[in-house]
């Protein structure tokens, strides 16, 4: 139990600390075979990207992790070494990214289902929010991208790939610490990589009234990524494009993009990908996508929860 917890689970409710005055809250849901399933990931896989995916979001708004309360709807039949396989994930992510679990309620289910309400302290800082890009601020991102969707793919193929890959889908690795990083350095905007970079920062695009233009040039995939796309098919030569559209399209890295004004000098794990630019009013000839890579539109754009299946 961490200092913020007052009193962790055991009551009624839980009590945490709110030294700043707000608590940053946010919620998610993994449902078996929407989010996971069981033959490709472990329980304990399960339960570290319920902590990842939540916290993660928390770090996007410039915040410290703080607690976690779990809902587990499980069906009846579910052994219970799966859960408690589940509760040990859980746990290790929890020491990772620095919050602790302090409640939560179990129900019976046809489907297993996990919802986690995740929050955070923002330790004095303005939240970083979605609106407040500006024409002429940079765009960057840091930690991974394009690898997860890549090990989404082996999976679905039933081929093997680089390990980069296949954990990163399994048990996504959040940069939790440089959110409020990004917030010292003042971040204009920033959230996280869920459902594609392109299909992300068209949220803060949309939010600002702004567009964003990615340079292709500067998405330099990872060699686990090139390896990936090499396995999967890619034709000779086009291995690179083939892992940029993952990069831009690919999403569940859980990676944190931000934009910041020009002159900001950024760490070398920031990489500058892109520029925001004026909005404009659809013309003839003209793109209006409010996300473009290389003035053009990106061939996908990411993640749908209502229409893939």
């Amino acid at each position: 139990m961490t200092d913020d917890v007052i009193l962790g689970p055991g009551d009624d409710a839980a009590v945490v600390a709110s030294p700043d005055g707000r608590t940053v809250a946010t919620t998610d849901l993994l449902v078996e075979g929407r989010h996971f399933r069981r033959e490709w990931s472990t329980a304990g896989d399960v339960g570290h990207r319920a902590v990842a995916q939540n916290f993660a979001d928390v770090a996007a708004m410039g915040a410290r992790p703080t607690a976690l309360l779990i809902g587990f709807a499980a069906p009846a039949d579910l052994p219970v070494s799966w859960a408690e396989e589940f509760t040990a994930g859980v746990r290790d992510e929890c020491a990772v990214s620095g919050g602790t679990v302090v409640g939560g309620d179990m129900v019976g289910s046809d489907t297993l289902t996990i919802a986690v309400t995740a929050l955070g302290d923002l330790q004095g800082r303005a939240p970083v929010r979605r609106d407040g890009a500006r024409p002429g601020d940079v765009v960057a991102y840091t930690g991974h991208l394009g690898l997860s969707a890549a090990g989404l793919a082996l999976l679905e193929r039933g081929v093997d790939g680089p390990a980069e890959c296949l954990s990163e889908h399994r048990r996504p690795s959040p940069p939790y610490a440089r959110g409020a990083e990004a917030a010292l350095l003042g971040a204009t905007a920033m959230l996280d990589v869920s459902d594609g970079l392109a299909q992300d920062l068209g949220h803060v695009c949309r939010a600002s009234g702004v567009r964003v233009d990615l340079d292709a040039e500067a998405l330099r995939p990872e060699p686990a990524l090139l390896e990936a796309v090499r396995v999967l098919g890619a034709a000779p030569g086009r291995a690179e494009r083939a892992a940029r559209d993952l990069m831009v399209a690919g999403g569940e890295d859980h990676a944190l993009a931000a934009v910041f004004p020009p002159e900001t000098v950024l760490p070398d794990h920031w990489h500058r990908v892109g520029t925001v630019v004026e909005a404009e009013h659809e013309t003839a000839g003209k793109s209006s996508d409010p996300v473009t890579v290389d003035g053009d539109p990106p061939h996908r754009t990411g993640w749908d929860h209502f229409h893939r299946k």
